[in-house]
């Protein structure tokens, strides 16, 4: 694994973990204030060191980093400029769960093309295994999602 892969998975494990804890607070009405911070670096620095790979042509990666770093301007306007009032609280929500989304999805595909007892159920990338997975992580987040908006309500708490 060369350098800039290596930097590139660890920024996204980083970025998923504290994704999830960001999920979590929401869930529970915690801003988790150090755990979003980071998990908004990691997420940017994830798509920005997707970018230091050679490429030649527009493909899947670099189109979905293309669209975080696209989702990821008003996610961090919503939450650091804005300070989630508003309509900005549900754009920051929304904002965050398909980042999220998008990290744990790459790590979906990448899992089952790069881990050999996975690669041996969906060798080609678009068999039911995989798919089950991808919709599995789909309704979870949808989910999390819904109750995201209707639970995190900081300003209700007086935070």
């Amino acid at each position: 694994m060369s350098g800039i892969l290596l930097i590139h998975v660890v920024i996204s494990l980083i970025a998923i973990v504290s994704g999830i804890v960001v999920a979590h607070g929401f869930l529970t009405a915690n801003r988790h204030e150090r755990s979003t911070l980071v998990y908004m670096v990691a997420t940017i620095l994830t798509s920005l060191t997707g970018f230091l790979f050679p490429f030649h042509a527009a493909t899947p990666a670099i189109i979905v980093g293309g669209l975080c770093v696209l989702i990821f301007i008003p996610t961090a306007l919503a939450r650091y400029s804005f300070h989630l009032a508003g309509i900005w609280r549900p754009v920051f929500i929304v904002g965050a769960m398909v980042l999220l989304f998008f990290n744990c999805l790459v790590l979906i595909i990448q899992s089952f093309q790069k881990v050999p007892a996975l690669n041996a159920l969906a060798p080609n990338g678009n068999e039911p295994p995989i798919l089950v997975a991808q919709m599995a992580l789909l309704v979870v987040c949808l989910l999390v999602g819904y109750l995201s908006i209707r639970r995190f309500r900081p300003a209700l708490l007086g935070i």
